[in-house]
């Protein structure tokens, strides 16, 4: 008994451990220059990026097309994908300022709504994509990190979880025309 209690505390201390050590938005408060969504997807952007799966693979390419707008607190981003596989698709992300760097946003497969914050030069945001994978759709959860490398570049890292376990990676890098 006494070695299962000693056993299942070091557990609980080791996930808690690893909980914390994640990066954090307030790391990036600092950090210059300074990320306005309103500001930096408005316009046409181009993007480039990669899927990895969880060992470091890449599964696929893409290139992405954004034309976005934003009307006071309401933002649009149309973003047309192209697959090296040849397929396509289209998102569109409606997006809202709430006020002090939060957003929501809510695009046809997205599962509810997304919710994301600015700090410095950096954008977290997460969200549940109903992704289509071998005839089924998979709720994947992402947690996306955007920085803003300058005024016309942005990187984007997100982890893709199914039940808290790490699928892959989405590597992307937004250009400002």
């Amino acid at each position: 008994m006494k070695r299962r209690l000693v056993l299942t505390t070091g557990i609980a201390a080791t996930l808690g451990l690893a909980g914390c050590a994640g990066p954090q938005l307030s790391d990036h408060a600092n950090e210059k220059p300074a990320l306005d969504l309103r500001d930096y997807f408005n316009g046409t952007l181009d993007a480039y990026g990669v899927f990895t799966d969880r060992a470091g693979k890449v599964i696929k390419r893409f290139t992405v097309l954004m034309r976005c707008h934003w009307t006071g607190e309401d933002g649009v981003l149309d973003e047309h994908f192209v697959y090296s596989d040849g397929s396509t698709q289209q998102r569109i992300w409606r997006l809202k300022h709430l006020g002090e760097g939060r957003y929501s946003g809510t695009a046809d497969d997205v599962v509810g709504v997304a919710l994301g914050q600015t700090r410095g030069n950096a954008f977290r945001w997460g969200y549940t994509l109903a992704l289509p994978v071998d005839g089924q759709i998979w709720h994947v959860d992402f947690d996306d990190w955007m920085y803003l490398m300058d005024p016309r570049v942005m990187l984007n890292k997100a982890v893709m979880r199914k039940f808290g376990v790490r699928l892959g990676e989405v590597t992307l890098s937004f250009v400002k025309r």
